[in-house]
């Protein structure tokens, strides 16, 4: 009987012990609760470059700060801005969500002395309300860092609690380049100039500044695909112009289908097959490397021919008269009459470079980042396409030197064909005029 009263009573203190521990958790709760009144759950910047989705400082973005009412009749909000806000003519708008229900609520909204201040009119009570508070524009410190927003509530009976700090948003440090873009937005001539719908489309000053720095990586990128894939080109070009001019049939063969192929379909289709069509097999290639070898491989295929038609353009003279120097067939190949081929084709060869430096452009369908998919990202992010047309400069500042390179080629090449032709003419008059007096 002892033993039963002395288990009965231990469960009995237990009881209560564990009812004393709910009711002090009850109220840590409840106090907790009332603690701060808000609940923040979100602070956020617009990116405000004019690309990408970085906040950078110093220029004007919009804040947004947003937290949920717990039950506490919230009066007043005072919110501190982050160190080194600029709020030159910003403006703060305050909106109450119920669920997806937008509430009709009075409140007198100021921003001062770093500071954000919303009174309203009518204590918000209800719990699970949204508070969202808007401040534009603002630029915040031109240095950079992490920032948050603190602030405090107070309640309708006064009572002022501390708000939980918001979460952090980074802030990008103010390049020279963005410099530049934010002085030009605030030049009038740049205002009047982005007025008309045709030069804010294609020449709007700013992106023109932007996109040239932004895109300055994927020209990068274009001229290290071309500079790697012509000069990989040119020998596997020439080794199939010697197969085609060969006397192995089969090897002749295989070089006119592989030329004929090439040439015969879309390089754009040619990417689709390599980059789609080899991971099926199991063959994975880094995308510029496998880049690389489809221009190459490309080029290849129209140099073959260019060769070609140098070589069998030269007097079979020149043969002869090396082998009459003692020379085989490959030294009079190498040394006479490559060296006169290469002299011919040479304008040729560089009117290829352009094509195939301009036909880089198509990887960018295939995610190689060069410099016609960084224009394409950055078009897509601004919706307009000033991007393009900074691209076409950076294309044209590659192949405007090159063509006049090969205009002058070809003067030099026609200048030096006439003396040639003065001789021959001259050596033909003085023949046909000693033939006139053998006659007489």
């Amino acid at each position: 009987m002892t033993r039963y009263t002395r288990s009965t009573l231990a469960t009995r203190l237990f009881q209560k012990a564990l009812a004393i521990m709910l009711v002090l958790f009850a109220v840590i709760s409840f106090c907790n609760q009332n603690a701060y009144g808000l609940e923040v759950q979100k602070f956020s910047a617009r990116p405000n470059q004019t690309s990408g989705s970085t906040v950078v400082g110093g220029v004007p973005t919009r804040l947004t700060w947003e937290a949920t009412t717990d039950g506490s009749a919230v009066k007043e909000i005072e919110l501190t801005l982050p160190e080194g806000s600029k709020t030159d003519d910003a403006k703060l708008s305050v909106s109450v969500l119920d669920g997806l229900e937008r509430l009709e609520t009075e409140s007198n909204s100021s921003i001062a002395d770093g500071k954000a201040n919303i009174n309203f009119a009518k204590p918000l009570e209800k719990e699970g309300l949204l508070v969202r508070v808007q401040i534009e524009p603002i630029s915040l410190d031109a240095q950079g860092g992490s920032y948050t927003m603190k602030g405090q509530a107070r309640l309708a009976d006064s009572s002022v609690v501390e708000l939980n700090e918001s979460p952090a948003i980074v802030v990008e440090a103010n390049s020279p380049v963005q410099s530049i873009v934010s002085w030009l937005d605030n030049q009038e001539w740049v205002a009047a100039w982005n007025s008309n719908k045709f030069l804010n489309t294609f020449f709007k000053p700013q992106l023109i500044v932007s996109s040239a720095v932004d895109l300055f990586n994927g020209w990068l990128m274009a001229l290290g695909l071309v500079a790697l894939g012509f000069p990989l080109a040119i020998p596997l070009g020439l080794a199939f112009a010697f197969l085609r001019m060969g006397g192995i049939k089969i090897a002749k063969f295989l070089a006119g289908l592989y030329i004929n192929i090439i040439r015969g379909t879309p390089l754009f289709l040619q990417v689709y097959i390599a980059f789609f069509g080899l991971p099926l097999l199991g063959i994975t290639i880094n995308n510029f490397l496998l880049g690389v070898l489809i221009l190459a491989m490309n080029s290849s295929a129209y140099l073959a021919e260019i060769f070609r038609a140098g070589i069998q353009s030269i007097n079979k003279g020149q043969f002869e008269a090396a082998a009459s120097l003692g020379m085989n067939k490959a030294q009079s190949m190498f040394y006479v009459i490559i060296p006169q081929t290469i002299k011919r084709v040479i304008p040729t060869m560089t009117s290829e470079f352009i094509l195939l430096y301009k036909d880089t452009s198509l990887l960018s369908s295939v995610g190689v980042m060069e410099l016609m998919m960084f224009s394409k990202n950055i078009t897509a992010t601004t919706g307009n396409i000033t991007p393009y047309i900074v691209a076409a400069g950076y294309y044209l500042l590659v192949t405007t030197p090159m063509i006049k390179l090969v205009s002058t080629l070809e003067r030099k090449l026609d200048d030096s064909a006439r003396p040639e032709i003065k001789v021959e003419a001259e050596t033909s008059g003085h023949s046909l005029s000693a033939a006139n007096h053998e006659s007489r």
